[in-house]
C-alpha cells in the first residue's frame, strides 16, 4: 500500500467515524426528545407540573360510567357531548374480562376504538385498569379466573366465608394481573407512544377490604403472623416526624418498635388489621405498575373510596390509599405516582388538604356529577394546584351544552398557560364559597383581597334561600398590582397591605385567544359598583383583568 493510498484510507475511516458519531448523537437526541414528550410528572421543588408533549397540561376531564366503554355503539352519541362540555380528556375504564377472555389470548379492540375516537375528537385519555379489584370486588377479572378458586383463591372473613374478592396474597393472581397489565401497556406503547393520546393509567379501582378490616384466608393469616417488612419499618423511621397522625400514634403507643409481628409493632386492633392490608394491597399495586412501566413509563396512580366519619375499617373499604394509611402505601408502592381521592361525600376542603402533600400532588379523577362541581374545579386547580378534575358519569347529562362544568372548563382551558406561569411565580390561588363559608381573605402582590360570595351583596332574590349555589374562582397575580380573576359568583374588594386605600384603576372583561389576552368590555360604572369591587355574577362565568392603585 502506497503512502497516498494509506492517507486516503485514513481519511475515509475518519469520515466514517464522524458520520457514525453524528448518527449516534442524532439517535440519542431523538430518544431524549421522545422521552421529554412522553406524558410525565415533573417535581420542580416548589411546584409540580404534568407535562404532555413537552408542555404543561391540565386535565379537564370527565369519567365514563362503568359499562359505557364496553360498547362502542353506545359511545357514538357520547363523543359530541364531551366536546360540548369543553373536556380535553376522557377518563375511561378498560376491562380485564374483555381484554383477556381466554387466558393468554389478548383482545385490544375496545382500547383501540377508544383511542381512535379520542383522536378523532381531539381528546386525551386517562385509562382505568379494572383488573383484580373494582370497588373492592373482583367483578372484572376474566371468567377463567372467577371459576378457578383453587388456583385463584378468595379472601375470607374471620368465620371462613369466601368473598367476591380475590386475595392479594395469591401469587398466581398477581402474576396473571401483571401479565395482562403489561400486555395492555405494551399495546399502548406500540400504538400510541408517538401520539400521546393516553396520558395516564389508573392501577385497579378503589381497592379496599370488605366486609371486615382484613383478609382471614390461610395465606393472609400466615403473613399476619410473620414480621412487619423491614421496608415499611425503615420508611416509618425515616419519616417519623411527618407520619400521618393515626400511624404515628399507633406506633408510638406500642413503643416505636422496629421489629416484630404486626400486632407486636402496632398492637391488637382493627387499625392494625387495616395497616396490614394496606401494605399488601400497596405491594400488589406496585408490582402491577412496575410490570407496566417496564413497557412504557407513563404516570400511574391509585384512587381511593373515602371513608365516612364514625365508620370502622371494613364498614368502609378498608386499607385503600386513604390519608390515615397513606404512609404505608407510600412505603409499599414507590412505582405509584399519585394517590387520588374519589368524592362521594362532603368536606371537599378537608380531604384535599390531606391528599396534598410534598410527596403527593392532587388529581381528582372522580367526583359525583352534581351541582357545584364547576366551583370545585376552579378551587382545586387554583388553591391546591391540582393537575386535573373529573366528574363521574359525565355522559349522563342531557344538557351538555349548558352544563356548568363545561362553562368552567372553557374558562380554565383559556387560563392554562397563565396558571402554569403563576405556579412558578407562586402567585396562584383559588376560592370556594358557600352560604356557610361566604368570605375569605387572600394576600397577593401588594394587596389583601376579600373574596365573598356574590349573594352577600343581597342583590339577588335567591340570596334569601336557605342554601346558596357554590361559588368558585381562580386568582392569578401578574405583578404587585395587576391580577386575573376568573370564576363564577364572586365579589372582591381590595385593601393595600400598607394600610392606605386601594382604588380600581381599570377592570377589563376578556378572553384568551390562542394564548393571548383579548380585552373586551371595560367594567366601570355599574359593573364595578362605581369603583367599589370586582364582580362576576352567580351563574355567569368569566375572566376579568384588574389593575389597582393606592391613595392616602
Amino acid at each position: 500500500m502506497t503512502g497516498l493510498q494509506w492517507a486516503k484510507n485514513i481519511k475515509i475511516m475518519k469520515l466514517i467515524s464522524l458520520t457514525g458519531l453524528l448518527s449516534l448523537l442524532l439517535i440519542i437526541g431523538k430518544a431524549q426528545n421522545k422521552q421529554q414528550n412522553t406524558p410525565r410528572l415533573v417535581d420542580n421543588g416548589a411546584y409540580h407540573e404534568f407535562m404532555v408533549d413537552g408542555k404543561p397540561f391540565l386535565i379537564m376531564g370527565g369519567e365514563l360510567g362503568n359499562s359505557s366503554a364496553s360498547d362502542m355503539a353506545y359511545m357514538l352519541p357520547v363523543w359530541p357531548k364531551l366536546k360540548r362540555m369543553h373536556l380535553n380528556t376522557l377518563v375511561s375504564p378498560v376491562y380485564w374480562e374483555a381484554q383477556e377472555p381466554r387466558e393468554g389470548i389478548f383482545n385490544f379492540k375496545l382500547v383501540d376504538e377508544l383511542i381512535k375516537n379520542a383522536r378523532i375528537n381531539h381528546l386525551k385519555l386517562v385509562l382505568l385498569w379494572f383488573g383484580t379489584w373494582k370497588n373492592s370486588m373482583s367483578c372484572y377479572v376474566p371468567g377463567w379466573m372467577k371459576t378457578n378458586e383453587a388456583r385463584f383463591p378468595r379472601a375470607r372473613t374471620f368465620a371462613g366465608d369466601a368473598q367476591e374478592i380475590i386475595t392479594p396474597f395469591s401469587k398466581n393472581t398477581l402474576d396473571a394481573d401483571k401479565k395482562a397489565f403489561a400486555a395492555l401497556i405494551q399495546h399502548i406503547r406500540n400504538t400510541d407512544s408517538n401520539y400521546h393520546t393516553v396520558l395516564m393509567i389508573q392501577v385497579e379501582n378503589e381497592i379496599g377490604m370488605l366486609p371486615e378490616a382484613r383478609d382471614h384466608s390461610k395465606m393472609a393469616n400466615e403473613a399476619f403472623e410473620g414480621p412487619v417488612p423491614l421496608q415499611l419499618l425503615t420508611y416509618l423511621q425515616t419519616h417519623r416526624k411527618s407520619l400521618a397522625p393515626a400511624i404515628a400514634t399507633q406506633w408510638q403507643e406500642n413503643g416505636f418498635k422496629i421489629s416484630g409481628t404486626w400486632e407486636e409493632v402496632f398492637g391488637k386492633s382493627l387499625a392494625t388489621d387495616e395497616l396490614f392490608m394496606a401494605w399488601h394491597f400497596g405491594v400488589y399495586a406496585n408490582e402491577v405498575a412496575k410490570a407496566g412501566k417496564k413497557s412504557y413509563n407513563i404516570p400511574m396512580y391509585v384512587n381511593a373510596a373515602l371513608n365516612r366519619p364514625g365508620k370502622k375499617p371494613g364498614e368502609y373499604p378498608s386499607a385503600g390509599p386513604l390519608p390515615h394509611v397513606m404512609d404505608v402505601w407510600k412505603a409499599a408502592a414507590p412505582e405509584i405516582d399519585m394517590l387520588s381521592p374519589d368524592f362521594y361525600n362532603p368536606d371537599f376542603k378537608y380531604w384535599n388538604n390531606l391528599y396534598t402533600r410534598p410527596d403527593n400532588l392532587l388529581f381528582i379523577p372522580e367526583h359525583r356529577f352534581e351541582d357545584g362541581v364547576d366551583a370545585k374545579a376552579f378551587y382545586a386547580i387554583g388553591h391546591y394546584k391540582a393537575i386535573g378534575f373529573s366528574p363521574f358519569s359525565i355522559e349522563s347529562t342531557e344538557k351538555a351544552g349548558s352544563e356548568p362544568i363545561g362553562k368552567a372548563y372553557a374558562i380554565i382551558n383559556q387560563l392554562a398557560g397563565e396558571i402554569s406561569k403563576a405556579k412558578r411565580r407562586k402567585s396562584l390561588d383559588g376560592v370556594l364559597l358557600s352560604k356557610d363559608s361566604s368570605s375569605v381573605k387572600i394576600e397577593m402582590g401588594d394587596y389583601v383581597f376579600t373574596v365573598s360570595h356574590e349573594f352577600t351583596l343581597g342583590w339577588s332574590p335567591a340570596a334569601k334561600e336557605k342554601s346558596w349555589p357554590l361559588a368558585g374562582g381562580i386568582i392569578i397575580g401578574l405583578s404587585k398590582d395587576e391580577f386575573y380573576v376568573a370564576g363564577t359568583g364572586l365579589v372582591i374588594t381590595f385593601k393595600p397591605k400598607n394600610g392606605s386605600h386601594a382604588g380600581i384603576l381599570q377592570i377589563d372583561e376578556g378572553k384568551f385567544i390562542n394564548g393571548k389576552w383579548q380585552p373586551g368590555r371595560r367594567m366601570n360604572g355599574d359593573q364595578d359598583h362605581q369603583g367599589r369591587h370586582l364582580r362576576i355574577p352567580t351563574g355567569e362565568y368569566g375572566i376579568q383583568r384588574v389593575k389597582l392603585y393606592t391613595y392616602q
